[in-house]
């Protein structure tokens, strides 16, 4: 099977170490982690070191169903870069930088 890169872009009006933090903590990772306003994520674990697990768990607020969005850190640089890979195989890479204040 051919391998697929997708790249999404955006920019986000805060500093670097806000971006950080969201991204990264559990507590913040709970408030957005979710595609509509129908579904939630109850509840997320995160060891954002190389070697460290994610397990973020999304829902259906109907309670319909529900999966986990889980896998591995391959490599972690605090503020710069997250590549992980998912329990599938699939991989992602975060890259961050700041310009004035925009992340």
């Amino acid at each position: 099977m051919a391998e697929t890169t997708i790249t999404v872009q955006t920019q986000v009006a805060s500093d670097i170490e806000t971006v950080w933090s969201g991204w990264t903590q559990p507590d913040d990772i709970t408030q957005w982690n979710f595609a509509s306003d129908e579904w939630c994520c109850p509840s997320a674990q995160n060891d954002v070191k190389p070697g460290g697990s994610f397990s973020w768990r999304m829902e259906a607020k109907d309670g319909s169903m529900g999966f986990d969005y889980a896998g591995t850190y391959d490599s972690v640089q605090k503020l710069n870069l997250i590549e992980k890979s998912f329990e599938d195989g699939r991989k992602v890479a975060i890259t961050l930088s700041e310009n004035d204040g925009v992340t």
